[in-house]
């Protein structure tokens, strides 16, 4: 019963989280680089969407302490560094740059592969390239995930 659930969990976590992406704007670049720019034409919608999200996770942040274990794995899989290092704050550099310039991250950017717009396309093909090339150029082998079952 557990290996049918997971998946159909996964699938409507990722449609409600496709659905808000919609229903709040935030598949649009344009709305993104306008929270982005706060001396042009500012755009606040983000802050809110951000805030949002916060309050969620905090919920689930505590609600998630008070259980034994997840609903639908063995464990609960928590990162165990805590040191922020040079690869950590490029990586978020980078982000934060392709993320002001191109006004997608990796959720919306996918979610909005069903807009059909061409530099959707292109962003996602770019990221994912990225992607492979970091674990095939830049390290030697692909590492799982901390905390990843392997």
């Amino acid at each position: 019963m557990n290996a049918l659930l997971r998946p159909l969990v996964a699938l409507v976590s990722g449609l409600l989280f496709g659905f808000g992406l919609a229903l709040s704007g935030m598949l649009d670049p344009a709305r993104v680089q306008g929270f982005l720019d706060p001396f042009g034409a500012w755009d606040p919608s983000l802050a809110f969407v951000l805030g949002g999200a916060v309050i969620i996770s905090t919920a689930g942040y505590f609600v998630s302490g008070r259980m034994q274990s997840p609903a639908f794995d063995k464990a609960f899989d928590l990162p165990t560094r805590t040191n922020v290092d040079c690869p950590l704050v490029a990586g978020a550099a980078i982000f934060g740059l392709g993320w002001g310039l191109a006004g997608f991250c990796p959720g919306p950017a996918l979610a909005s592969l069903s807009l059909g717009l061409p530099q959707t396309f292109v962003f996602t093909a770019a990221m994912l390239l990225g992607m492979v090339a970091h674990d095939r150029i830049w390290r030697k082998r692909p590492r799982p995930l901390v905390g990843a079952a392997t």
